[in-house]
C-alpha cells in the first residue's frame, strides 16, 4: 500500500497537473521521433526508387547485348562511350537539335507572356479581373488529352503542322495556366511600397514591370521556368500529334522523346540495348543537370512565394 503525502494547501487535481506536463512533453518527443523515422525512411525508399533506375540506365550504355542480358546488374566490363557515338549517329543529335530549337523560343516566350499577364491580374484591378484569372487557371484543369483534335486541326488550318513555329506556339499555350498561377501568387506577395515609389517617380507600367517587378520576383521565374523546361522537354503527345511530316517530301523534325521511340523501331529484329539506353542517357542528361544547378533557387522561389 503506498501512502501519498498531501502538501499543506494542495489538491489531488493540482498534483495531477504537476504530474501531467512532463509526461504530456515525454510524449509528444516519442511522437516526434516515430514520425521524422517514418518521413526520413519514406524518402530514403522514395530516393532508392529515383536513383536505382536512373544509375541502371547508365550503366547500361556501356554494356553489351549479351552483358545487359546475362545480368542487369553488373558493372560494365569494358567503359567505353561506343553506344553513345552510335546513337548519336542515328538520330539522336538531330533530334536533341530539334528540342534545343523548339525550348530556345518556347520557355522565354512562356515566361514573358506568363509573367506579363500574372502581373497584370495581381497588381491592377479591373472589371472581369478575376474572370481572366480563373479562365487561366481553368486550362490546367482539363487533360491536353481532350484538345487533340480540335488542336490537330486548328494548327493544321493554319499550315503549322510538322514545324518548329507552330510546336512553339503550342508549347507557350500550353504552358501558360500553370505559369500565370504561380506567378500570380508570386507577384502579390512582392511590397506595394516599391511600386508606388516607382509610380511617384514618373516610371511608367512597362518600366515599373521590367526594371522594379521582374528583378525582385527573380527566383519565382526561375522556379517556374525549370518547371516549364522540364516539362516540355519531356513532353511527348503534342510532338507526336503536331511533328508528324506530311506528305514524302516533308522533312522529319522529331523531337527528343520521339526519336527514343523511332530508335527503338529502327532497331527491328536486331537488338541494340546499350545504343537504347544511351540515347535515354543523353536526353536524361541535361535535365538533371539543370535541375542539380538551380535546386537552392527552386527552394528559395518556393518558399519565398508562400512565406512572404
Amino acid at each position: 500500500m503506498t501512502t501519498v503525502i498531501k502538501a499543506p494547501g494542495e489538491s489531488a487535481a493540482e498534483r495531477s497537473g504537476a504530474a501531467g506536463p512532463g509526461g504530456e512533453q515525454r510524449g509528444g518527443r516519442s511522437e516526434g521521433m516515430v514520425l521524422n523515422v517514418f518521413s526520413h525512411g519514406f524518402l530514403v525508399v522514395w530516393a532508392v526508387l529515383i536513383v536505382l533506375p536512373l544509375v541502371w540506365l547508365a550503366l547500361g550504355s556501356f554494356k553489351t547485348d549479351a552483358q545487359i542480358g546475362g545480368s542487369a546488374l553488373s558493372w560494365p566490363a569494358n567503359w567505353n562511350f561506343d553506344a553513345f557515338g552510335r546513337a548519336w549517329d542515328k538520330g539522336i543529335g538531330d533530334y536533341f537539335a530539334n528540342t534545343l530549337i523548339v525550348m530556345v523560343f518556347s520557355v522565354p516566350l512562356t515566361m514573358l507572356l506568363g509573367s506579363m499577364a500574372a502581373y497584370v491580374l495581381a497588381r491592377y484591378p479591373f472589371p472581369g479581373n478575376r474572370f481572366i484569372y480563373y479562365f487561366f487557371v481553368s486550362g490546367a484543369m482539363f487533360p491536353v488529352f481532350l484538345a487533340l483534335v480540335p488542336l490537330f486541326f486548328m494548327v493544321k488550318r493554319f499550315d503549322m503542322l510538322n514545324t518548329y513555329q507552330g510546336l512553339i506556339l503550342v508549347y507557350v499555350a500550353y504552358s501558360m495556366p500553370f505559369t500565370v498561377f504561380f506567378m500570380h501568387s508570386f507577384f502579390r506577395t512582392l511590397p506595394t511600397a516599391v511600386h508606388e515609389a516607382a509610380v511617384i517617380d514618373g516610371a511608367s507600367d512597362t518600366r515599373i514591370f521590367f526594371q522594379v517587378m521582374v528583378p525582385m520576383a527573380k527566383p519565382g521565374l526561375i522556379s517556374v521556368g525549370i518547371f516549364n523546361v522540364l516539362g516540355q522537354w519531356n513532353q511527348y503527345i503534342l510532338p507526336s500529334v503536331l511533328m508528324q511530316p506530311q506528305t514524302g517530301s516533308d522533312p522529319e523534325r522529331y523531337l527528343l522523346t520521339q526519336g527514343l521511340i523511332q530508335l527503338q523501331q529502327q532497331q527491328g529484329y536486331e537488338t541494340d540495348l546499350p545504343v537504347l539506353f544511351a540515347g535515354v542517357t543523353i536526353a536524361m542528361i541535361p535535365m538533371l543537370v539543370v535541375y542539380l544547378s538551380f535546386q537552392r533557387q527552386i527552394q528559395a522561389g518556393l518558399t519565398s512565394a508562400t512565406l512572404k
